[in-house]
């Protein structure tokens, strides 16, 4: 461990300025997502909600599968004081991308499968729907409910003066551990995905 470190604390670097939790630099593109969700929505727009549901969808699927299999070995292998140093820059994008894309993905995707006349019990794809629903709601329990906390709580941890290396270690491998979860479950979603559509 590097030299700096005094055992399971990491030194209060009054060098670096104060996380932000929340990049507010981000929220206007966020309000914007929401509205153009809500747009579409409102709407009925068939463009607007087959974009937002393929753009969110992938963009989940992509962050999923790439920090739990890309992200989460090599952030495993690296030192405590590094993993703080990479958390510190990489959870705040986090705490605004996930919940934004999960919205963008789930609000109109139901839309979508309405339209589709996928949500009444006589079309073929019903089945494959509902096995949809369970497979998406799992992950964004998972995302919004076990993810999002972990995030959030390495980021308070490490405002404080004496940030606890151990206590973000711990907090970061739930994180990967659960994004990883989500990332081999967005396999199955998109082999049901492809299956709706070449029906």
């Amino acid at each position: 461990m590097d030299g700096a470190v005094t055992g399971d604390v990491l030194p209060s670097a009054p060098t670096r300025q104060k996380i932000q939790v929340v990049p507010l630099a981000a929220l206007p593109v966020v309000g914007a997502a929401v509205l153009f969700v809500a747009f579409s929505i409102g709407f009925n727009w068939r463009w607007g909600l087959m974009f937002n549901h393929v753009v969110g969808g992938g963009l989940w699927t992509g962050i999923d599968l790439f920090v739990g299999l890309v992200i989460g070995p090599i952030l495993g292998r690296l030192s405590v004081p590094t993993r703080a140093e990479f958390s510190a820059r990489f959870m705040p994008k986090m705490v605004v991308i996930m919940p934004t894309v999960v919205m963008m993905t789930l609000a109109t995707g139901f839309q979508v499968a309405r339209n589709a006349g996928n949500l009444a019990s006589s079309s073929p794809n019903h089945a494959w729907l509902i096995v949809s629903f369970c497979v998406v709601g799992i992950m964004a329990v998972i995302a919004l409910g076990v993810l999002e906390p972990a995030n959030i709580a390495v980021l308070y941890e490490m405002n404080k003066t004496a940030p606890n290396g151990e206590r973000i270690g711990r907090l970061m491998k739930r994180f990967i551990f659960t994004a990883g979860i989500t990332g081999v479950m967005q396999v199955a979603t998109l082999i049901i995905m492809t299956r709706l559509s070449s029906r």
